[in-house]
C-alpha cells in the first residue's frame, strides 16, 4: 500500500486526536443508570474532562519515562486539577505493558455488542491508544513494535465501532478498509 507504516500510524494517532478535539461528533451517549464499565474509576476521575481541556493537555506533549510511566511534559499544566487528573488516569488506569493493553483491548471488544461506551471509558479507550503510540515508538524490537501497532490499530477500530452504534447499519462495522493491511495479526 501506498502509505507505508510509518503513514499508517501517524494516521491513526490523528484520528485519535481529532476524536478528541470534536466534541460534537463523539460525545457517546450515557443512559441514566447505566453504570460505566470502569470498575476502577474511583476518587476524583468521576467526571471526563472538557474534550478541548484534554486536548490542551495532550497538546503540550507527553513524555514516557524509564518506568514506563506517561507524564505531562509541561509542568505548569501538569499543576492544574485537569493536569492532576491525567497524570492518575495514565499511572492507574491506562495499561503501561504489552499484556495489559492487549487485556483492555479484549475488555473493549467484549463491549462491542451492548450500548455506547460510557464517557470515562470512552476517555481511557482513547488514553489507552495513545499509550500505545508512545510505546510503540519506544520499542526496541521489532516484534515488540508490530504488537504495539496492532493493538493501536485494534483500539482505533473499537473507537470507531464505538462511534458508529446508533449510526451505523446493524451489525455492519464502520469501514476500515484503508487500515485493513494493518489490521492483520503480525507474524
Amino acid at each position: 500500500m501506498w502509505w507505508g507504516m510509518a503513514g499508517k500510524m501517524r494516521f491513526l494517532a490523528w484520528l485519535m486526536v481529532a476524536i478528541v478535539l470534536f466534541p460534537g461528533m463523539t460525545t457517546t451517549r450515557h443512559y441514566a443508570g447505566q453504570p460505566t464499565n470502569s470498575s476502577s474509576v474511583g476518587g476524583g476521575l468521576q467526571e471526563p474532562e472538557a474534550p478541548e481541556v484534554m486536548f490542551e493537555l495532550l497538546w503540550a506533549g507527553l513524555e514516557l519515562d524509564v518506568m514506563g510511566q506517561l507524564h505531562l511534559q509541561d509542568e505548569e499544566l501538569a499543576s492544574t486539577r485537569p493536569g492532576h487528573r491525567l497524570r492518575l488516569l495514565l499511572q492507574h488506569h491506562v495499561p503501561s505493558d504489552l499484556q495489559g493493553a492487549e487485556r483492555r483491548l479484549q475488555q473493549f471488544q467484549d463491549l462491542r455488542t451492548g450500548p455506547p461506551l460510557s464517557p470515562l471509558d470512552f476517555e481511557n479507550l482513547l488514553l489507552t491508544g495513545l499509550s500505545c503510540v508512545y510505546r510503540l515508538h519506544k520499542a526496541l524490537e521489532a516484534e515488540e513494535r508490530g504488537r504495539w501497532a496492532q493493538v493501536f490499530a485494534l483500539l482505533a477500530q473499537e473507537t470507531l465501532w464505538d462511534l458508529c452504534k446508533g449510526f451505523c447499519p446493524q451489525g455492519q462495522p464502520p469501514s476500515l478498509e484503508p487500515w485493513a493491511s494493518i489490521l492483520d495479526p503480525f507474524p
